[in-house]
């Protein structure tokens, strides 16, 4: 089996438990500006700064992290939403930290998971999540359109999340406000940055692209402002910086001009 498949076998089981579980509609949902919306009034790179314990690929990155804390830190310094991965069993994180986290910060915030069945959505919008993740590898096309409309229902961005030109060719057809080009493989996990600058160009018009994995460098994030990214999801570089402001700055370069007024 693929780490991918592992984690949606395990997906499966815990989805079997949420169903016996009901969860509180938000009577009053933290009002933040959409990710999409900031994305397109900024000049500069924006960045999804995560919170991220740990990982299959990577081991342990930092468990004993206080996601309300960096969270802060993250927004101090410009961040434009907080990515919380949820998943316990594969990263280390928990629903516990999404929503501590959507309680400490007034920035869009990403239920980063690995959702198959919309009872993920119902917990993940409890827990103060104002974006979910979606993957395509790990959905059907059937489960894919099902999962992104009932997100919309609910009132959540949703970040649709694809690898290949095939699964561009998916998500296009949902004509997504939020498109994620992770550059890591999740079959085999390994990052290829020209991923973004593959896909960048087979995206739907109008779409947001968000470059995802293996961003460490101020080059990086060029990179993929030069693609056409508006966004960059940034975890581990972060998780590991020793100087977090100087990091997350030099990661949000300009937004060349040929971006902008295509945007416009």
């Amino acid at each position: 089996m693929t780490i991918l498949e592992k984690i949606i076998a395990q997906k499966e089981k815990e989805v079997a438990i949420l169903l016996n579980q009901t969860f509180d509609q938000v009577s009053s949902p933290r009002q933040v500006t959409p990710l999409s919306e900031s994305l397109l009034t900024s000049d500069r790179l924006g960045v999804i700064a995560e919170i991220k314990r740990s990982s299959p690929s990577k081991g342990d990155i930092s468990l004993a992290v206080d996601p309300v804390a960096r969270a802060k830190q993250y927004e101090t310094n410009g961040a434009s939403a907080i990515s919380v991965l949820t998943d316990k069993t594969f990263f280390n994180g928990s629903m516990g930290d999404l929503q501590a986290v959507s309680n400490a910060v007034d920035l869009p915030v990403l239920c980063k998971d690995f959702i198959i069945h919309p009872v993920q959505i119902d917990q993940a919008k409890a827990a103060g999540a104002t974006i979910v993740l979606l993957i395509v590898a790990a959905l059907s096309e059937e489960q894919l359109n099902e999962l992104f409309n009932y997100a919309k229902k609910q009132n959540l961005e949703v970040l649709c999340e694809v690898h290949n030109a095939k699964e561009m060719e998916v998500a296009n057809n949902l004509k997504p406000n939020l498109i994620g080009i992770n550059n890591r493989n999740l079959k085999t996990f390994e990052v290829d940055l020209h991923t973004t600058e593959q896909l960048a160009k087979l995206a739907y018009p109008g779409s947001i692209l968000v470059s995802e994995s293996g961003m460490k460098t101020n080059v990086d994030a060029q990179v993929a402002a030069t693609a056409g990214a508006r966004a960059i999801l940034v975890g581990e570089t972060l998780m590991r910086s020793e100087d977090l402001a100087a990091t997350l700055q030099s990661l949000r370069v300009s937004i060349p001009k040929e971006s902008l007024n295509n945007a416009r």
